[in-house]
């Protein structure tokens, strides 16, 4: 496919394949489209150990790397984990524990010092200095391109970003957060639609990106849809709405790559589209992720409220993270429990495949969709 996006960032087709996995980015830009390594859980040095595999293995590929900088988070800019963990309530803490418990769970030391130093369970929310280092971490690498996912990049990002010739991205939920973008300079927006899974607004794909195209059109900064996106026929319609690719994270989710549990990407291809809630229960901000009966006890009426990004991190991802172990081990109270960020897409995502399978059957999906569209027109 030729296209501006496509010319710019040196790919074949403009599907760009949002991971945490260094294998599915690789296989993903091996095929074609666009690898972005989702860096959020990374320090400097296993940042590097990552991009390094990655430039070993992608044969000369083009690939990203994706952020997360919030514009927004509580004050913990100078505080360590174990330092923040004291401004977090007794009774979020219980409650997490309370439902490990009831489903058969050790609760023994799930919130203890080796367990934040060894999930880094700030979770990314990177704060200004350690975004800085990162940045220049990623940049080090012969990336292509650069995103945040959360907020407008700090100027830093931006900045260095111009400087190397990478062009920097940014995700957005709402038309006016995009203009913020276009005016603080970044070169590509994705614009995400409330079905997507992780962060996300509360606008449908189907309306925000046409409305985002319209409002960012006289800039010519290029979009990119995502939110819910797991076809090439979903790619298609959204190409004629205008957008210049499709940004995707959920499908990838259940292929034999993911670094998602076995129980998990069951779960996924079980489920249909209307089994993902959008919450505030993990992050502290809106996020969309597999119902579960965590997420049902987290979002009852009883439950805390959630408190701001990231000390709700500190809450949920040391019990989610034994959640899944034990789920692993068979425990089927686990099984119950797990959860992780997933769209609305996931009622399409039947079948688990490689990497590589998936991005041809968007190829193929999306020319079927742009024949039958010509094939109409002729009628």
């Amino acid at each position: 496919m030729k296209s501006k996006i496509c010319d710019l960032l040196g790919i074949d087709f403009p599907l760009f394949a949002f991971s945490h996995c260094r294998d599915v980015v690789v296989e993903v830009s091996k095929a074609g489209g666009m690898g972005v390594l989702g860096a959020a859980a990374f320090e400097p040095e296993s940042l590097e150990v990552e991009l390094k595999w990655i430039d070993d293995h992608i044969e000369g590929k083009p690939y990203g790397v994706d952020l997360i900088v919030p514009t927004k988070m509580a004050d913990v800019e100078h505080s360590t984990v174990v330092e923040n963990l004291t401004r977090v309530p007794e009774q979020h803490r219980h409650f997490a524990l309370d439902l490990l418990r009831q489903h058969g769970i050790d609760d023994v030391d799930v919130y203890t010092d080796e367990v934040f130093d060894t999930h880094n369970v700030i979770t990314g929310f990177l704060t200004e200095e350690e975004a800085g280092i990162v940045i220049d971490v990623a940049l080090s690498h012969p990336i292509r391109l650069i995103a945040n996912a959360l907020g407008v990049p700090p100027p830093y990002m931006i900045e260095k970003a111009k400087q190397s010739g990478i062009p920097c991205a940014a995700l957005i939920g709402s038309k006016e957060h995009a203009l913020k973008q276009v005016d603080a300079g970044v070169d590509i927006i994705v614009a995400s639609g409330t079905e997507a899974g992780g962060h996300c607004g509360e606008v449908s794909t189907l309306v925000l990106v046409p409305e985002v195209c319209e409002a960012v059109r006289d800039s010519g900064v290029p979009v990119l849809a995502a939110g819910g996106i797991v076809t090439g026929r979903q790619m298609a319609a959204c190409m004629a709405m205008g957008a210049a690719g499709a940004w995707t994270g959920s499908v990838w989710l259940t292929t034999v790559e993911s670094e998602t549990s076995e129980t998990f990407k069951k779960k996924c291809v079980a489920a249909s589209s209307s089994e993902t809630v959008r919450s505030k229960q993990r992050t502290g901000k809106y996020s969309r992720q597999l119902k579960s009966t965590w997420t049902t006890a987290w979002d009852s009426p009883n439950a805390p409220s959630p408190l701001p990004m990231p000390l709700q991190s500190l809450v949920s991802e040391p019990p989610l993270s034994r959640i899944s172990k034990a789920a692993e081990s068979g425990n089927q109270g686990a099984q119950k429990l797990t959860t992780y960020w997933v769209g609305q897409g996931v009622g399409l995502m039947n079948s688990i495949q490689t990497s590589r399978q998936v991005v041809y059957e968007f190829m193929e999906d999306f020319l079927a969709a742009q024949e039958n569209l010509n094939t109409s027109l002729e009628d």
